[in-house]
């Protein structure tokens, strides 16, 4: 009789069964993809064999550090302590197309190559499945990664053989299995760095890390260095960088997470987003839990006779709670399943790629039987009291009809959803904010020509032929202009820093070389001086034109020589950096005849307004295509450029904004559920009002208001959470939009009409029902 009572509710309230299962489906898969992301970020680094006794070596100066250093400083701390049992330097990796035989043909692959030195095995243990990773010491000789090995050489040995690179030869010497994905280390291809800039002191240019004894002694290796060697006689070595010049060890954990490090390459996240994330993870679970009881109680007025009427027939309350328990278990088992299968779903859609790291259940077993076990939880706390409750009321006073939701319960369901109502407007407001703040990097003007960009890598073939590359790129009408840089703008947080004296002190600044038509094809103006010449190409060393900053900083003045090269001008605070940074002093630099050897790694193409874009990328490809076929040139709008800087917080806005969106959702199922409650409970109270002459709007109002009352008492709680919140957030950024009234604004009435719908929807049948009817509910 139980199962076939519950069988009529499910019938009668399908639409809310359906939603409350939806609810707990939807929170339970999206806990499972936060905290696959937050695994990711807490784990990274972590997956390394002995990564609690890596540290990064990095110089620090007065107000700033550098994840970079020289080759010499390193050599020199690697000496300074028998602390440190290993010490590595690792130049960055550059992507290189080379040639590989494949069944007789050559084939194309563009992979990531990454000076080293030989001792890099030492302090990141490679687990090689073939070869040696001392053979590396060899310069013709690399070491692959097993997942490139499998591309380029299928499942054949991939030992001696060959890379051809332009017209130099590697041959495969050793492969290692890939490191995690959530790592600092990169599964690149390496060789052999040999003893380039082995005695440079100012070249500082490369990731240094060591390996020390015990963790706890990194402070007194430090101390070890200060002692044993003549600070002061190792900082007269740097020239440039005289009497500044110190370092420090970081910890191999905390790579992911510092910040105001300049020239780190490292994929960066914040303990505070991982914070985040799991409070929206616990928040969700939470808000279901609170929807799946609020959904049980909703169903006392329909299911308390029936439970009662089995007490008089001789039922045991024990039994009888069990069985309602037992209800709430297969529906908490059967949402868990569902969520399994949502999240399967979510890894085979493009919406995977929100997530870092894997989402395959096989990498999260542990996290997979967490969820299951939450589940079991969920059903327990969430049964428990509804399997109470309704089997609390005396049978005999039931059986008259009479029974009423008590002042502590009416108390403890407000308070229930007021929790949901707090959530929801403090994911949403944040969530706005964070829109509205990705919105802005992507869109403000950056004082230069974005539109109509078209940015492409010319290799060593159109460096050769790069008059007519531009020519025939020209050829097309819709190609207004072409030229080149060494650094692609607004691609990064920081470029080439360069330090020089100047004027009886000492300069730093970020240093972008450019072609001598730069400034004019971009459309970056003047303040004072003149533009870049073909002749300044002639000069020995070359001319800069440098940002205001660098002009108010420095006290620059157009004429000034910066060793052998002059500067011809001036320019506004063009944003050539990501958002996250304050504008520095920088220059564009043309190189004189003292170039070391550097070509421009981008073309940056205009094309004319009105002109279809399409059109012009494909004449663009076509180009290039003629120059070097087969060679993998990327060719891209500008805007994807913007994309590509600032996606991380692009895929944690997406992240966030979807939870919230969630979590709203599941917040309305539990509205929902309480309304049916509320409306089966009051129909009396409905039928008398009707007969006292009450329309159904002012029964729709009656019922509204009481949710519009908490609605406001939440939103007063949950402003300040996610005014705080959004401030601190913002803290990464530089450049910031204003904490805008409005977005509180939106985000109450957003949550407010959603909750106006809800409850009318659910309340006009009650409301417009016959009133005689009614009266005879007891």
């Amino acid at each position: 009789m139980l199962l076939r009572n519950f069988l009529n509710i499910l019938r009668r309230f399908k639409v809310a069964t359906i939603l409350n299962i939806l609810g707990l489906t939807v929170a339970f898969a999206a806990f499972i993809l936060i905290l696959m992301q937050v695994d990711y970020d807490y784990n990274f680094n972590k997956n390394i064999p002995d990564s609690d006794r890596i540290f990064r070596l990095e110089a620090t100066w007065e107000n700033s550090a550098q994840a970079v250093i020289s080759r010499p400083l390193a050599e020199i701390f690697f000496q300074s302590s028998p602390h440190i049992k290993a010490g590595t330097i690792v130049s960055f990796p550059w992507d290189r197309v080379f040639e590989v035989e494949q069944n007789g043909s050559k084939s194309l692959f563009k992979e990531s190559f990454q000076p080293i030195v030989p001792e890099f095995a030492d302090v990141f243990a490679l687990e090689m499945i073939e070869g040696t990773p001392g053979s590396v010491r060899e310069p013709d000789r690399v070491l692959l990664p097993e997942s490139i090995a499998r591309k380029l050489f299928i499942n054949k040995s991939a030992i001696d053989k060959q890379l051809l690179w332009e017209d130099k030869i590697y041959y495969v010497s050793g492969v290692y299995k890939d490191f995690p994905v959530n790592s600092s280390v990169k599964n690149s291809i390496y060789f052999s760095m040999q003893d380039e800039n082995k005695e440079s002191w100012g070249n500082s240019n490369y990731q240094v890390y060591v390996l020390l004894d015990q963790a706890e002694n990194a402070e007194t290796v430090i101390e070890n260095y200060k002692t044993n060697f003549n600070e002061a006689s190792v900082k007269e070595r740097f020239g440039d960088y005289a009497g500044q010049v110190n370092v420090r060890l970081t910890p191999f954990h905390d790579l992911h997470y510092i910040k105001h490090v300049d020239y780190d390459p490292i994929e960066k996240s914040s303990q505070q987003t991982i914070t985040v994330l799991f409070a929206i993870a616990i928040v969700l679970i939470i808000i279901a839990s609170i929807n799946f009881t609020n959904f049980s109680m909703a169903l006392t007025p329909m299911r308390v006779k029936s439970i009662n009427t089995q007490k008089v027939m001789g039922a045991d309350t024990g039994m009888l709670r069990n069985a309602l328990l037992s209800e709430a278990f297969a529906i908490c088992i059967l949402s868990y399943l569902l969520s399994l299968g949502l999240v399967w779903g979510f890894s085979h859609t493009s919406l995977r790629t929100l997530v870092d790291g894997s989402t395959a259940f096989s990498d999260h077993s542990g996290l997979i039987l967490i969820t299951g076990g939450i589940a079991l939880l969920v059903a327990l706390v969430a049964g428990l009291y509804p399997s109470h409750y309704i089997t609390s009321f005396s049978p005999a006073l039931v059986l008259k009809g009479n029974f009423g939701l008590s002042a502590k319960g009416r108390t403890l369901r407000s308070l229930l959803i007021g929790f949901q109502y707090v959530s929801s407007f403090a994911l949403i407001i944040g969530a706005i904010f964070m829109y509205l703040q990705n919105n802005f990097m992507q869109t403000t003007s950056l004082g230069y020509t974005t539109n109509q960009l078209i940015i492409t890598n010319p290799n060593s073939t159109i460096h050769k032929n790069r008059q007519a590359f531009v020519n025939e790129l020209q050829s097309f009408a819709g190609v207004e202009a072409v030229t080149f840089s060494s650094f692609l703008l607004s691609s990064s947080d920081r470029y080439m820093g360069w330090g020089r004296e100047y004027k009886d002190g000492h300069i730093n600044f970020q240093c972008l070389p450019v072609d001598t038509s730069f400034l004019h094809v971009m459309d970056i103006p003047l303040l004072e001086g003149r533009n870049f010449r073909p002749s300044d190409e002639a000069t020995e060393g070359g001319a800069m034109v440098f940002n205001e900053r660098a002009k108010i900083e420095y006290n620059m003045e157009v004429g000034d020589k910066i060793g052998s090269t002059e500067v011809i001008g001036f320019i506004p605070d063009v944003k050539f950096a990501s958002l996250r940074q304050e504008v520095e002093p920088m220059a564009f630099y043309v190189w004189g005849t003292q170039n070391w050897g550097q070509q421009p790694n981008y073309a940056y193409i205009k094309i004319n307004a009105g002109t279809d874009l399409r059109s012009a990328m494909h004449h663009v490809n076509e180009t290039l295509s003629k120059f070097d076929p087969g060679y993998p040139f990327e060719s891209r709008f500008f805007d994807n450029v913007l994309q590509r800087l600032y996606e991380k917080e692009t895929k944690m806005t997406t992240l966030i904004t979807l939870f919230s969106l969630l979590a709203i959702f599941i917040s309305i199922v539990g509205i929902f559920g309480l309304v049916i409650f509320e409306s089966q409970y009051k129909m009396k109270e409905i039928g008398l009002r009707k007969v006292m002459g009450s329309s159904t709007r002012e029964i729709l109002i009656m019922f509204n208001k009481v949710y519009l009352r908490i609605l406001i008492i939440c939103f007063i709680l949950a402003a300040p959470i996610g005014y705080l919140a959004v401030r601190n957030w913002q803290q990464n950024f530089a450049f910031r939009v204003p904490l805008y009234w409005w977005v509180f604004v939106l985000a109450f009435l957003l949550i407010a009409v959603i909750t106006v719908i809800t409850v009318t929807f659910q309340n006009w049948r009650a409301a417009n029902s016959n009133p005689v009817e009614s009266i005879k509910v007891e």
